[in-house]
């Protein structure tokens, strides 16, 4: 028996092409070529297995698959996936947990230098015949000495305090799960209450999961506790910030910059001021996209459907939704 993966990103052909070599004994994997609602449904009702990542996994599609054994997120975010309906249906849930942690936490320190020397505003002005060399150094500031603040340290979080050590910055994190003390130390990171976090971090970094608990979990009353000339940097959801009270932060000068790689609406509108603000990096919600990872994800993935096949247990932190026998 054959059993048939479907893919529902569509990948650029570097991507479909390791991903194909790399499909095990006894499965097909079949790749969608656009995001049209008939394409999309038309596959997923012939699959064993749903794979996605930017593509939406809604109630009727999951209702549709009749022979479905598994969805499995193409990275770690599942907040588009209609997780009622597969627990309802008692269908297995699984993200590929730490597989993009190195691309997106390299994104992030990225993020940190760019809005710190605001590197794209220079970028766009240098094009244009204008040299900026004198002005920018009255706005413009070094990692080295500044505080760290991650909230989240999974193995993003866990990744960018690593990456980050070697600007020698003050690193402290708020999670709901402590690390261990050898881990911290390891880490070189302090453990701080949330609105402590906030207070005392020169760079706010955002690192977890987006959950009825996290939606929202930025606004207004955050920023006003964070420092003056803090930044705040956010590569996990965008619906974590509440948009409209980061743009009157941004404008009212209660926080100096943002470096952002997702947004409440994606793509963003036209008409969204973070597009205008020199103070702001924006980027295609891009932290895991990288041709040299997506071997690392797809032998994940796979491996996650070889497991339900052999009737194996899936790793516990890959685990959204387990099957209930």
């Amino acid at each position: 028996m054959t059993y048939k993966i479907v893919c529902l990103d569509v990948h650029a052909p570097e991507v479909r092409e390791i991903m194909q070599s790399m499909v095990p004994e006894g499965f097909q994997l079949e790749m969608a070529n656009s995001y049209g609602e008939e394409e999309q449904m038309r596959l997923a009702r012939e699959a064993d297995f749903i794979m996605a990542g930017w593509a939406p996994v809604p109630d009727k599609m999951i209702r549709s698959a009749k022979n479905l054994k598994l969805i499995q997120k193409w990275g770690i975010g599942y907040d588009k996936i209609a997780i009622e309906t597969a627990r309802e249906l008692n269908i297995p849930v699984a993200i590929a947990a730490g597989s993009n942690a190195i691309p997106v936490a390299e994104l992030t320190v990225g993020l940190m230098l760019c809005v710190y020397r605001k590197v794209p505003y220079v970028d766009r002005n240098l094009r244009t015949g204008r040299w900026l060399k004198t002005e920018m150094r009255g706005q413009s500031y070094m990692l080295c000495g500044k505080t760290i603040g991650l909230i989240g340290l999974g193995a993003i979080g866990k990744r960018v305090a690593k990456l980050v050590r070697c600007f020698e910055p003050r690193l402290q994190y708020y999670d709901i799960v402590k690390v261990s003390p050898d881990e911290a130390e390891e880490l070189g990171v302090e453990y701080r209450e949330f609105d402590d976090l906030l207070t005392t971090s020169d760079i706010l970094s955002l690192h977890v999961p987006l959950t009825p608990e996290t939606r929202g979990f930025i606004g207004k009353e955050q920023f006003l506790k964070m420092k003056r000339g803090a930044i705040i940097i956010n590569t996990s959801r965008g619906g974590i910030i509440k948009e409209d009270d980061l743009i009157w932060a941004l404008k009212e000068g209660i926080i100096a910059g943002a470096g952002l790689d997702v947004f409440e609406t994606e793509p963003p509108l036209p008409s969204n001021p973070l597009l205008t603000m020199d103070n702001v990096v924006l980027t295609s919600h891009i932290g895991g996209g990288v041709l040299d990872n997506v071997a690392n994800v797809t032998r994940h993935a796979f491996g996650n459907m070889q497991k339900i096949i052999s009737g194996k247990p899936l790793t516990e932190r890959d685990i959204v939704i387990r099957k209930i026998s």
